[in-house]
């Protein structure tokens, strides 16, 4: 079977550069520039990234005779200060303290339940670890443990932080802030984790007026923008499962937002608030229906590339 790595940029238009490199050229060129981690760059297994002895080996990379630093996998290529790896494009989500992630309650089980955040093994949501309705602040009692399952109960969608590790490495997770919990009036989508870009923040509104939750396992919450202060949020309505009146013109852009980053992530490009809005816009001139069509998926991701550069350019 063969296996193709596209590029997030496209080799068929003369005004956009393609960072991935030739197999065949007589002379390899070298990948690690001052503005690297401003943009994706492939890289396929033996391929050269640098030559440059002052940076140092991550993971996916070997040192290759005379000191040739080489990818080891199929992947992006990521630098920090002198550190440089490459992150495989599919790969299970390996979360790090502080991470916001979004997950899906597979099990409920005593004092806690288990959560797939598209890891190796589900996290843990321990029962300690969320707020109770109204934000009351008190130990957990045993009344609370029998009603377990009117906080969570199985196929419930959650925005949760990464608190720490489990000695098996399994995920240790809370929801102790009024930003996490259960996500409704929405639709989720699935991209390989290494695509969603860390931001300062990873709840976003779009200039359309949607909602936007960036976990960084690669799981995406799109939703009705609701705007409501601390008093006016109901401390019932932090556990319901009842999703508020959804108009056809919000269903419409959710539907649209969740197809431009559909059609990001075929092209394997960095998903961030930014770069979606882009994509957004792009789609404007195309039926919702018509978003997942290869040469309108093209058409898109092109048009993004092209504000991009113009974007690094001071033009926009």
């Amino acid at each position: 079977m063969n296996v193709q790595f596209l590029s997030p940029r496209f080799s068929h238009r003369k005004d956009v550069d393609v960072e991935m490199l030739d197999g065949n050229s007589d002379e390899e060129q070298e990948l690690v520039t001052p503005n690297l981690s401003q943009s994706m760059t492939l890289v396929t297994p033996g391929q050269l990234i640098t030559s440059d002895t002052q940076f140092m080996r991550g993971h996916g990379t070997y040192i290759a005779p005379p000191e040739r630093m080489t990818s080891s996998v199929a992947g992006a290529v990521e630098r920090v200060n002198k550190l440089i790896s490459v992150r495989p494009l599919h790969t299970r989500y390996t979360g790090e303290i502080g991470d916001l992630v979004i997950g899906r309650i597979t099990e409920v089980s005593q004092r806690r339940w288990k959560v797939d955040v598209n890891s190796r093994q589900d996290g843990v949501l321990q029962l300690s670890s969320i707020n109770l309705p109204g934000g009351v602040q008190r130990r957990k009692t045993e009344e609370d443990e029998l009603q377990i399952r009117k906080f969570f109960a199985e196929g419930d969608l959650l925005v949760a932080e990464v608190h720490a590790f489990f000695q098996d490495g399994a995920t240790n997770l809370h929801t102790r802030n009024s930003k996490y919990g259960k996500l409704r009036n929405g639709s989720f989508i699935s991209v390989p984790p290494p695509l969603v870009q860390r931001c300062k923040t990873h709840f976003h509104t779009l200039s359309c007026g949607i909602d936007v939750t960036l976990g960084l396992n690669g799981y995406i919450w799109v939703s009705k923008h609701i705007t409501q202060s601390g008093e006016e949020i109901d401390p019932d309505a932090i556990y319901s499962n009842q999703n508020e009146l959804i108009d056809d013109s919000t269903r419409e852009k959710i539907a649209r937002v969740c197809n431009s980053i559909h059609a990001l992530s075929q092209q394997f490009m960095y998903i961030n608030d930014t770069i979606i809005s882009y994509a957004y816009e792009a789609s404007l001139e195309y039926h919702v229906r018509d978003l997942r069509k290869p040469d309108i998926i093209d058409a898109i991701c092109m048009e993004v590339s092209a504000k991009i550069s113009l974007g690094k350019a001071g033009v926009l």
